[in-house]
């Protein structure tokens, strides 16, 4: 089992417990939707699921996981840097060469509509274009393991949409997406739903 959850509770220092006894199996192609209320852990879930937070009760393991993204509620980019240099820069780290990279970016960013801004400096682009790129870079990176915290907060529907079957292509790719969302489009258009309310302890 690619990534095997057993048990996982978490609480931080002073708050009462987010959830407790989550039990979760994570398999390739897995589009999963985590939802639940503000406060009720689901950014937490996902640092989780990435080991970068250790729980306070259970287990996280995984299993051929090799490369892991991570896609925040915030987007954090490059202020003069261009929007195109943000999705090359992961595929020449991988090996490519600048002009085969460019390319290949180019066509990643096609897939989020973002064609029309490739030489747009990062601090120039609208909340949504800039939410865009940083899953745009995530794809670059090809990770088996894909965390994304909110990815159509900022965005209007027809983005939305288009991040939604962007998400959804990446799964039948064989990537795991785990998705922490507020948006029933966004949860609908997963297979698989995780809803913290039914998980918090009595």
């Amino acid at each position: 089992m690619p990534v095997r959850v057993r048990g996982l509770e978490h609480a931080f220092p002073g708050t009462g417990t987010l959830f407790a006894g989550l039990d979760l199996d994570l398999v390739p192609g897995d589009l999963v939707a985590v939802t639940g209320p503000s406060g009720s852990g689901k950014s937490t879930l996902l640092s989780l699921i990435a080991r970068w937070e250790r729980p306070v009760a259970g287990t996280v393991e995984w299993e051929d996981i090799d490369a892991v993204g991570w896609v925040f509620q915030n987007p954090h980019g490059v202020p003069r840097r261009s929007a195109i240099d943000h999705v090359a820069l992961p595929l020449i780290a991988q090996g490519a060469r600048r002009g085969p990279a460019t390319e290949q970016a180019t066509q990643i960013m096609r897939r989020f509509q973002l064609e029309s801004v490739a030489d747009r400096h990062f601090g120039a682009l609208s909340g949504g274009e800039a939410q865009r790129l940083m899953l745009a870079r995530a794809v670059a990176k090809a990770p088996s393991l894909l965390l994304v915290d909110e990815p159509t907060a900022q965005l209007d529907p027809k983005s939305a949409h288009t991040v939604n079957v962007v998400l959804s292509e990446l799964a039948m790719d064989q990537a795991i997406v785990v998705v922490a969302t507020h948006d029933p489009d966004t949860r609908d258009a997963c297979n698989r739903h995780v809803d913290l309310r039914q998980v918090v302890p009595g």
